[in-house]
């Protein structure tokens, strides 16, 4: 199991530990977990939040609540230089590991925020996706990997998606949801659609119901996935912060 928490101090801004302020928040109906640890159903989604690394139990809560043997991974970020959520050079690091806990991995991401430049508006081929539509969901997953999705995961938001003659080739949805910001999730288009703009329809639609509920979106990605960033730019996000991953196995 691979979950994903981020480093928290007081008055950190949400978006900094966006798992945790999901759990006590919006999604916590469906936490797992104490007040210094909790988790999604292995179903629903990986991630776990953290609210403190300052108190010293928080080793013994992530032993419990994510099981030895298993992996969950760390975040430390940098904000990017001249955007919103912090001065460039400013840091957040991660908490030294104890005696047996064994980092396993380390990659690179990126977290994007709207701008006043993006211009949300519902999509009228746009079709939502629940229960009966979880197996074509995960299909679709499962041939263009936009990221991990599980059986459950549709119950974190809304999700749409674009059907041709029957068949799903386009999807997007609502994942973590810390405050009043929601992230935008599960941009997936099949290979034989693509350049269509039917990716940026409905991140532009997820987005605009968004905003009509109050909100402002944010987004996620590889740093390596550089085409979806310039297109996530282009529709209207900025560059918030640079996230470096570690991974860690519980002993």
């Amino acid at each position: 199991m691979t979950i994903t928490t981020s480093p928290v101090r007081d008055g950190a801004d949400v978006r900094d530990n966006a798992a945790w302020h999901s759990l006590v928040g919006a999604h916590a109906h469906l936490a797992i977990g104490d007040d210094l640890v909790r988790r999604y159903p292995d179903d629903v989604a990986g991630f776990v939040g953290v609210r403190t690394w300052g108190d010293p139990a928080v080793w013994d809560s992530l032993r419990a609540v994510v099981g030895s043997g298993n992996e969950f991974s760390i975040s430390s970020a940098e904000p990017a230089g001249g955007a919103e959520g912090g001065a460039a050079g400013s840091t957040t690091p991660p908490p030294e590991l104890p005696p047996g806990w064994a980092e396993t991995f380390r990659g690179a991401g990126v977290q994007l925020v709207e701008t006043d430049r993006l211009h949300p508006r519902p999509d009228d081929e746009a079709v939502e996706l629940g229960e009966a539509d979880v197996a074509d969901m995960l299909a679709l997953v499962e041939r263009n990997r936009p990221g991990p999705f599980r059986p459950r995961t549709h119950l974190l938001g809304r999700y749409i998606g674009i059907r041709h003659e029957g068949r799903l080739v386009a999807m997007a949805g609502e994942r973590l949801r810390p405050g009043d910001w929601t992230e935008i999730s599960a941009v997936a288009t099949d290979e034989a659609y693509r350049r269509r703009g039917l990716a940026s329809r409905l991140v532009l639609d997820i987005a605009f119901h968004i905003q009509q509920r109050g909100g402002r979106a944010l987004m996620h990605a590889a740093a390596s996935n550089v085409n979806a960033i310039a297109g996530y730019e282009k529709l209207g996000f900025e560059l918030r912060r640079r996230t470096i991953f570690t991974g860690v196995r519980v002993p």
